[in-house]
């Protein structure tokens, strides 16, 4: 089982937490989290890029010239994707990029990707970050405390709306409520900051 040095927000170890095996504790599947990394980011796409194709651009259908004796090239009609203003030939056009994966794959990415953290010991638990006020200056002072790097992940429950509203200015930091905890961001940002009941709620729902 997985143990983990516990913080304060003045960054002294007041404990330490043990993790759940099932959840901190397994061998990081790199396949599975990269085919995650692309459904997620398929599935931001928008997909509306469009183009006209020559059916459907504005122009003429007359023969400019005839077939033969003119010395030009054979041309049917201005609207050629060849001509300025004419059609776009096999350009984008709307369509869906999105695509599903099992749950059980999807649990795995997830369980892979917190494991890795803590391979790598880029993981910080602290007790609590509960701010009386959104101060973006005591966030940045909690942060150098827990020495977290430039590029951070802070994962709080839903009631520390304070902490987050503190970091959500800050270069590098990204605020991110448990709920909304994701396998693009858990890789993307080097280091993982996570509250104590934050993890209780990661381990409920992926244990």
């Amino acid at each position: 089982m997985p143990k983990v040095a516990l913080y304060d927000m003045n960054g002294a170890q007041i404990g330490d937490i043990d993790l759940s095996e099932n959840v901190f504790g397994i061998e990081p599947n790199e396949a599975v989290l990269h085919q995650f990394v692309k459904m997620q980011l398929a599935n931001k796409r928008v997909g509306t890029s469009s183009t006209k194709t020559r059916a459907e651009v504005k122009g003429s259908g007359k023969k400019p010239w005839r077939q033969k004796g003119t010395g030009r090239a054979r041309v049917g009609h201005k609207r050629n994707p060849v001509w300025k203003g004419g059609g776009i030939a096999f350009g984008p056009k709307p369509r869906d990029f999105s695509f599903k994966m099992p749950r059980k794959v999807r649990r795995l990415a997830m369980r892979s990707a917190l494991s890795s953290k803590v391979l790598d010991n880029n993981i910080i638990v602290v007790d609590h970050l509960n701010f009386e006020e959104p101060k973006t200056k005591q966030m940045v002072l909690a942060l150098e405390a827990l020495k977290t790097g430039k590029k951070t992940l802070v994962v709080t429950t839903g009631d520390a709306q304070n902490a987050m509203k503190s970091a959500r200015n800050i270069p590098g930091v990204k605020p991110l409520g448990v709920d909304f905890i994701n396998v693009y961001d858990l890789l993307k940002y080097e280091t993982l900051l996570i509250t104590k009941d934050a993890v209780a709620r990661v381990e409920e729902v992926f244990n």
